[in-house]
């Protein structure tokens, strides 16, 4: 099996940006160092003195210095915000700054109206999916330079380093986005920490609907990748305790509390009690939004929930208050799964 990272760069209490990016960048040395595949960063907008991931395309850049061999992506840029010739370009320079380890993670996503209008993003689109794969396919062509001649913008170059282009992949955490992936040929990875209900049959729709691709960095047969939250423990108890963050974070969303996270005391305290450990078996159909446990545990889980979907791949999402635990975690599931360390 093979091991992923994504991070959103949570904010510390007390803290500012420059310290959730410090803990990006340890976070990404780690993973690499540990033998994880490849690290993501997010994009999420109006909450930055929470989540200080807006800008998937800046941190990448640093990361890419920071780092020598393990993937670099984003997890997602958020196409509707953006012309595709500027996110080609974008892929393009970080391409020049990491030769051949760019994932390029399309997807798409409205925030608040105030933060829509903000970006200049048209919330009415006539037909959303329609857009969506047009400009998926509008990236790929500058960055596969497959515009044919006599397209206006055939001569339009962008940065490369000569190596292997960013490589595609369509992000989504519904059938909608599965179909666009599979009709368009391309790796997809689902956002089973946000709709885990919809996980098996995102990726059903995905298989249903796959033509191989004619697209650069398209694909002949599916591939795919789940991202879960998933939090690791020397024990089941302890890792329960420490999934009280996640659990208490959702139930803030709920109440429409966005991107605060609480400490381990105070989401204990607002959950009424500890969690239960996450069972070593998922009953058929049973798919938390978040799982934790020891390294034995949350090894099996993972095996249980891609064999489920039919992928090999799983990215690590967490919800932590304190960036050691996330550390701690990361350094755990590694030993689980059997990684090995460069």
């Amino acid at each position: 099996m093979d091991l992923s990272l994504v991070d959103l760069s949570p904010v510390p209490d007390d803290g500012a940006a420059s310290d959730a990016y410090e803990n990006t960048v340890a976070a990404a040395r780690q993973a690499e160092e540990l033998g994880y595949d490849r690290f993501w960063v997010a994009e999420h907008h109006a909450m930055g003195d929470t989540l200080a991931g807006t800008t998937p395309e800046v941190l990448l850049g640093n990361l890419a210095a920071e780092t020598a061999s393990i993937r670099l992506g984003s997890g997602a840029v958020l196409l509707n915000h953006y012309s595709p010739y500027k996110v080609a370009e974008v892929f393009g320079a970080l391409d020049g700054l990491a030769p051949g380890r760019i994932d390029a993670g399309l997807g798409r996503a409205n925030g608040s109206p105030a933060a829509d209008r903000a970006l200049g993003t048209d919330r009415r689109v006539e037909n959303p999916d329609e857009d969506h794969t047009e400009k998926i396919k509008a990236v790929i062509s500058h960055l596969y330079e497959e515009y044919p001649d006599d397209h206006p913008y055939s001569d339009l170059e962008i940065p490369r380093s000569g190596e292997e282009p960013p490589v595609p992949w369509v992000l989504g955490s519904s059938p909608s986005s599965a179909k666009i992936a599979g009709k368009l040929g391309l790796r997809y990875c689902f956002a089973a920490f946000i709709r885990p209900g919809f996980a098996t049959r995102a990726f059903e729709t995905y298989r249903e609907h796959f033509e191989p691709s004619t697209l650069g960095g398209g694909l002949e047969a599916p591939d795919g990748m789940v991202a879960v939250n998933a939090i690791a423990a020397e024990t089941d108890e302890k890792a329960a305790r420490k999934r009280a963050v996640a659990e208490a974070s959702f139930q803030r969303m709920a109440r429409g509390v966005v991107g605060s996270t609480p400490s381990v005391a105070d989401a204990i305290e607002e959950l009424g009690g500890v969690p239960d450990p996450t069972p070593a078996t998922l009953d058929d159909g049973e798919w938390p939004r978040a799982i934790s446990g020891s390294p034995e545990t949350l090894a099996g889980l993972f095996e249980q929930l891609t064999d489920r979907v039919g992928v090999e791949e799983v990215m690590v999402q967490q919800v932590v208050a304190d960036h050691d635990d996330a550390l701690r975690s990361h350094e755990l599931i590694a030993d689980g799964i059997g990684l090995d360390s460069r």
